[in-house]
């Protein structure tokens, strides 16, 4: 088993692998009641090694070993070691086979890690460190090799047997049993290793490559699933297509398969070849899955495709360079979705979840660098910072370059660390030699931690027509962090003036052909320009497209505010422009006496993008969305949870009694006979539908009360159908909801995936969601705690969404949420470890509610065996 005493492991410990692997046989024995696993490693000392004479070590983890073997010979139990986290090897020969045989039990595997059954299947997760818990083997990325894979199994209860690369043998045992093998010709860490072994169904498709080359696709999924593979199967031939048009990778294999499972700790994995996905992330049907869940999908079947290079071919060297592979898919992965739907909401969304989630996690206590330099258990690790955080630095590469000397870079990064395991140093270093840029200074954003904060000022010289920007650039202190150094920051923006037409940049007087937007370089500490040739004080827009992961603080009037949601031409900032109002306008409510006048101009903006059919209709469906109660936590100190909730409670029906004739004709010239379809334009159609629907049930509309629960009955589709009954959960209605949500489980009772939407409903509701409520959705026979999508739909929802409820006074939501982390730390330590994330920010609210996180917090700590997962959260965050 695991040690539960952690070490921390740092990056500045690194050194080549004592031993290289060349080849891994592999063969499974499976079985009800276990799995025998015989492993035949092809082993050489590494000349690059620096300890020469250095036994063999192999990591374990929860095995029972049966035999060991050196070139054929079984060892004597004197010649090797078993620590149970390590098997050693004392004395080899520079080049061996190694054969060892273990025992491992899956039906008993809650962590998910390794090989475990899930629904009756037979399946693998072996990132970061799951290969261990399979069989003993050097687990580490930078140990690449070819696998060739046999499993035998019983036909009838499993006659589907998968594994990496192509199959190349198959035939009958005695006793029912069959096996099939499997052979991958490319070099991989064991991280990429998978199996499954079920009774599934399989749909096929072909895909021909830019090449020539015919692809057989596959989809394994249970029987009842049968009927919500085609859009995971039409986007992963999109996603193929998109990699060759606009980066030149072609898939390799002939065959590409996809495993959809219901009992997984994470969105998907890469696996090469076989990428197996939480069922969630997968399966959709227009009856089931909803706009939101068709748009995931596709983006995590391209992000999952997209990894066969940057992930698979070229991958990183030590779990610290994480976010090479993560960081530079992500990126990937948004450049395709936004090429597939609208730019401006794909930007407005990932901005959203980077300022909300990631520059918390910047503020807090596990505040890491995009390339750690330390950690305690690497599963802790796979956070917004490695991802979202780290697309946006490769994001930054590709503005600072531009999208020709981007696609340069890519294409020498791919060709000459082909089959390598590398860093994000060699990542920065191809796009160096392409581009002839020195991104030197650059590289701080991986190497520090912390959301820089851009302090902007301006004056206005009439009598020169100058107009002067002041830019400050300051990185606050993190954990282990101080002093940091300034970094290089693309800052674009441009100028409007007077009449809402944007101005030239002229950087010196004279200059000819000024374009209308810059991208500004920061490098120093502060920076000054100028731009000539102005008459008027222009109106600034600042940091267009979000060209850089950074907080800016400039002093806008609300005045300016309104001129920019009108005016500006980048549909980001103009999003933007209307969050910075509504933020002031919420944030200058907290406390505020109930007489208090809300700002009538926010009514006349809203008025206004509800009623131009004119106006781009995506963009308006995100800018009717008021910023998020999580959003306006992070920006205030000593934040009040249930005043911030009153009050963006109070704009919101402020919002909606003011608006309500043009919201009940928002949601009637939105309504639609026509098919269903998934298309930016049907979708903001459904948002902007939906959210008049809500809103105008927040004022307790009779009239919008019964279009509700005819939309709830007559829906031909789960967007409108979930949003109807979210709407009717939220209401006052009791009789309504209860009806409602009834009707809903009886429809979809057997549809797990539905029935997950249904418990987020509850759990993220401040009317269906009180504490007592969420013990009732914990003691429902469809809630399993063995199934983390059931647990993140009813615990992670309720902490994470229903913030009113959970930073309850009198801290029962706190002492709910730590006995049900200390309950999970002992079957699946990995989600138990991310349930704790909404009490890390104890700091960050008032005294009254940071005593009782922090007591929380305590409680955990002191559980008795505390998992090395938990245990580096929580200390982390308890530390001063």
């Amino acid at each position: 088993m695991r040690t539960n005493q952690p070490q921390t492991i740092y990056l500045s410990d690194y050194r080549v692998p004592a031993y290289l692997v060349d080849t891994v046989d592999l063969r499974f024995e499976l079985f009800e009641e276990g799995a025998r696993v015989h492993s035949t490693l092809s082993l050489r000392r590494n000349p690059a090694a620096t300890e020469p004479g250095a036994p063999l070590e192999l990591d374990g983890d929860s095995l029972r070993l049966e035999s060991v073997a050196l070139d054929g010979n079984n060892l004597a139990p004197d010649a090797y070691e078993d620590r149970g986290d390590q098997l050693v090897v004392h004395s080899v020969p520079g080049q061996f086979e190694l054969t060892v045989v273990t025992w491992i039990e899956p039906q008993n595997n809650t962590r998910l890690e390794g090989l475990y059954k899930s629904s009756g299947m037979f399946c693998t997760q072996c990132e970061a460190e799951g290969f261990r818990c399979i069989t003993y083997f050097p687990d580490r990325p930078d140990v690449m090799a070819r696998f060739r894979t046999r499993i035998e199994a019983s036909r009838q209860a499993y006659p589907v047997l998968l594994s990496n690369g192509n199959d190349v043998d198959r035939g009958e045992l005695d006793g029912g049993r069959h096996f099939v093998t499997w052979e991958d010709p490319f070099p991989k860490p064991c991280y990429l290793f998978a199996l499954v072994a079920g009774d599934l169904v399989e749909k096929r498709d072909r895909f021909t490559t830019m090449s020539g080359r015919d692809i057989d696709l596959r989809m394994y999924v249970e029987p009842r699933n049968a009927e919500k593979c085609d859009h995971a199967m039409d986007s992963l031939k999109r996603s193929m297509r998109w990699d060759e048009e606009v980066y030149g990778r072609e898939y390799d294999l002939d065959i590409f398969m996809i495993v959809a499972v219901d009992d997984f700790n994470m969105g998907a994995m890469e696996n090469k070849g076989l990428n197996i996905f939480n069922s969630s992330c997968v399966l959709a049907s227009q009856d089931t899955a909803t706009d939101l869940a068709f748009q995931r999908i596709e983006a995590i079947v391209a992000h999952e495709y997209f990894h066969n290079w940057s992930g698979n071919r070229v991958t990183c060297r030590d779990w610290f360079q994480l976010s090479l592979k993560e960081g530079f898919t992500v990126f990937r992965d948004s450049q395709f979705s936004s090429d597939m739907g609208s730019p401006t909401v794909k930007r407005i969304e990932d901005v959203t979840l980077l300022r909300t989630a990631q520059f918390a996690e910047d503020g807090g206590p596990m505040a890491h660098p995009v390339r750690p330099a330390s950690y305690m258990e690497i599963s802790n690790f796979y956070t917004l910072t490695i991802y979202e955080k780290g697309a946006e630095v490769v994001r930054m590469i590709h503005t600072l370059l531009g999208p020709d000397l981007f696609r340069k870079g890519s294409d020498l990064y791919f060709e000459r660390h082909d089959g390598q395991a590398v860093t994000t140093d060699d990542f920065v270093k191809a796009m160096e030699d392409a581009s002839g840029r020195d991104l030197g200074q650059f590289r701080l954003w991986y190497e520090q931690a912390g959301t820089p904060v851009l302090t902007v000022s301006d004056d206005f010289d009439e009598a020169r027509g100058v107009y002067r920007l002041s830019v400050e650039q300051c990185i606050p202190d993190t954990p282990g962090q101080s002093r940091k150094k300034p970094q290089h920051i693309p800052f674009a923006l441009g100028l409007l003036g007077g009449d809402g037409e944007p101005l030239p940049l002229l950087l010196a007087a004279g200059e000819k052909n000024a374009p209308v937007e810059r991208v500004l370089e920061l490098t120093d500490e502060v920076h000054h320009f100028e731009f000539h040739g102005v008459r008027e004080k222009p109106v600034p827009s600042l940091l267009r497209h979000f060209s850089a992961p950074v907080r800016v603080e400039y002093p806008w009037s609300r005045e300016q505010l309104l001129f920019l949601m009108s005016h500006d031409p980048d549909g980001f900032n103009r999003w933007d422009a209307g969050q910075r109002l509504a933020v002031d306008v919420i944030l200058s409510l907290v406390g505020a006496p109930e007489n208090a006048t809300i700002e009538p101009r926010l009514v006349t903006a809203y008025r206004q993008l509800i009623s131009d059919p004119e106006l781009d209709q995506a963009l308006v469906a995100k800018m009717l969305q008021l910023p998020s109660e999580a959003y306006l936590i992070e920006l205030s100190e000593d934040a009040d949870v249930p005043a911030i909730h009153q009050a963006r409670e109070r704009v919101l029906r402020h919002l909606a009694l003011s608006l309500r004739d043009e919201l009940m004709a928002c949601y009637q010239r939105n309504l639609s006979s026509g098919d269903y379809v998934v298309t930016p334009e049907a979708i903001a159609r459904r948002s902007l539908l939906n959210t008049a629907l809500s809103w105008l049930l927040m004022i307790n509309d009779e009239e919008a009360r019964a279009l509700a629960a005819r939309q709830f009955s007559e829906a031909d589709n789960m967007t409108d159908r979930l949003g109807a009954l979210r709407a009717l959960v939220n209401s006052d209605y009791d009789g309504d909801r209860n009806q409602a949500l009834a009707a809903f489980y009886q429809r979809f009772q057997n549809d797990p995936q539905v029935v997950e939407q249904w418990f987020s409903v509850q759990a993220a509701s401040q009317q269906a969601g009180s504490l007592s409520q969420i013990h009732a959705l914990l003691r429902h026979p469809a809630f399993d705690w063995k199934n983390p999508n059931k647990v993140r739909s009813v615990v992670g929802v309720f902490a994470g969404q229903n913030l009113a409820a959970f930073h309850d006074p009198d801290g029962s939501g706190y002492e709910f949420l730590a006995e049900q982390v200390c309950r999970l730390d002992d079957s699946n330590p990995q989600i138990a470890a991310r349930l704790v994330t909404p009490l890390t920010r104890w700091k960050k609210f008032a005294p009254a509610y940071r005593a009782l996180m922090k007591a929380a917090l305590e409680r955990i700590r002191d559980k008795p065996g505390l998992s090395r997962d938990v245990y580096e959260v929580v200390h982390k965050s308890l530390a001063d």
